[in-house]
């Protein structure tokens, strides 16, 4: 038997209609609401690429904030609103440009690590803010050893040893990254943990 008349033996026809004409019109909004969401993001993406191609960086960070306004979502304006930022050493700058994104998207690692980061760089460093962050980029991705490091890094400063070792050794483990595993090394061979 047909869906449809399924439906209308089931509902009756009055009731048929009104359900029908009630999918058309979801079926109708969300067609729309793609169509501004794809429109959106082209926009977004135009005003990115006029802005790296911008001498005057002041308009050009405009023109980025404002692609993040269009399209929330778009991550190149946040990549080089973050590297102006940092540029700069306006680290308070680079964690509002993450802020934003992982509004937006919540499971972006780097962006979480990015905040960790520019947290890090602050004099003095402001590792609470920043251990905080580390800990959301590890539970997004509990394999990326780069958060297990600074998470291990900071807890091992702050004398949780026990907790710090746990992350340290996931950190050494990575063999495909030399940087993190050595960084990682060092840190336990200060705490006399190796």
């Amino acid at each position: 038997m047909h869906p449809f008349a399924t439906m209308r033996s089931t509902f009756g026809f009055r009731s048929f209609v009104t359900l029908a004409v009630l999918a058309i019109a979801i079926a109708t909004a969300c067609r729309a609401r793609a169509q501004d969401s794809s429109s959106n993001a082209a926009k977004a993406r135009s005003l990115v690429d006029a802005a790296i191609k911008m001498t005057n960086s002041d308009e050009a960070v405009k023109l980025l904030w404002q692609a993040t306004d269009i399209d929330p979502t778009l991550q190149d304006a946040y990549v080089y609103l973050g590297l102006y930022y940092n540029s700069r050493s306006d680290f308070a700058g680079v964690v509002k440009v993450y802020q934003k994104l992982v509004k937006y998207e919540p499971n972006q690692t780097s962006a979480y690590l990015n905040i960790g980061e520019a947290y890090m760089s602050f004099s003095p460093p402001r590792t609470g803010d920043a251990l905080v962050y580390y800990r959301k980029a590890y539970d997004v991705d509990p394999k990326n050893t780069f958060a297990a490091l600074r998470i291990g890094q900071i807890l091992a400063q702050n004398g949780n040893h026990d907790d710090a070792v746990k992350f340290l050794r996931q950190a050494l483990a990575d063999t495909g990254n030399s940087n993190v595993s050595s960084q990682a090394e060092k840190t336990l061979r200060d705490m006399n943990a190796l």
